[in-house]
């Protein structure tokens, strides 16, 4: 195992079966599924709520997933929402897959593949000595298809129209884990723990680059936000039906 020591942050508010309970709120612990915005997770809980109460609710989010990717989703109501700039700054665990020897403009299986190689020469020591460089603090450049926001409007709305906007800024970000849990060429599986704001789509992407051929992220599930575990998570459909009964 590939791993970086990082200080946890302190313990926030007590927690009731996975769940954090207030008198006028809560935190949802949601499993978003696959093909999903986290903002339609949002906006299908606030519905439920709002058409429940008869008022409209304060939802939000502690932390983006993007649509490939399933997994733990932090969302809190009411009273809730005001400790989501505290949950949004907790580390993360993910687990995923890298398809090596090939290329996506989107850095993950949202765009075809382009610039196939051969990748029967890696071995499992090059891939390790690989995952071990990204371990630490770096700057990471933010990918076009991020809902990082230029002059009012999301990056990934413009790279899917074709823009690619130049001088992005750079964002300082730290992986504290990278362990390659399966290797069975071209597809590499990991396990990693990162800062907030990291890119996992551009770690594949670089990860690719090191070794010359080339990779994207081909699938990602986020385990971990903090100490809140996606074993403790309900799925949307549940979280809904819990609302509604």
């Amino acid at each position: 195992m590939l791993t970086a020591v990082a200080i946890e942050p302190p313990e926030i508010i007590e927690t009731q079966d996975g769940e954090e309970v207030g008198t006028e709120g809560r935190l949802w612990l949601v499993d978003k599924p696959l093909g999903w915005t986290s903002f339609d997770v949002v906006a299908k809980l606030r519905n439920a709520l709002t058409k429940r109460t008869g008022v409209k609710q304060k939802v939000g989010h502690a932390g983006t997933l993007d649509p490939q990717a399933t997994g733990l989703l932090l969302i809190a109501t009411g009273k809730m929402t005001k400790q989501l700039s505290q949950l949004e700054v907790l580390d993360k665990e993910y687990t995923g897959t890298l398809r090596l020897g090939a290329r996506t403009k989107s850095f993950d299986s949202e765009t075809e593949e382009y610039g196939m190689k051969d990748v029967s020469h890696l071995t499992d020591e090059m891939l390790f000595e690989t995952a071990k460089s990204f371990l630490g603090t770096q700057l990471q450049l933010p990918p076009m298809f991020s809902a990082v926001w230029h002059k009012g409007q999301r990056l990934y709305d413009l790279a899917r129209k074709g823009t690619v906007v130049e001088g992005r800024t750079p964002r300082e970000i730290t992986i504290f884990e990278f362990e390659l849990t399966g290797i069975r060429l071209p597809e590499v599986g990991f396990q990693m723990r990162v800062s907030k704001g990291t890119y996992i789509r551009s770690v594949a992407n670089d990860f690719g680059e090191r070794l010359d051929v080339g990779a994207y992220l081909k699938s990602l599930r986020r385990t971990k936000v903090g100490k809140y575990d996606v074993a403790k998570a309900m799925s949307l459909p549940d979280a809904l039906a819990e609302i509604t009964k």
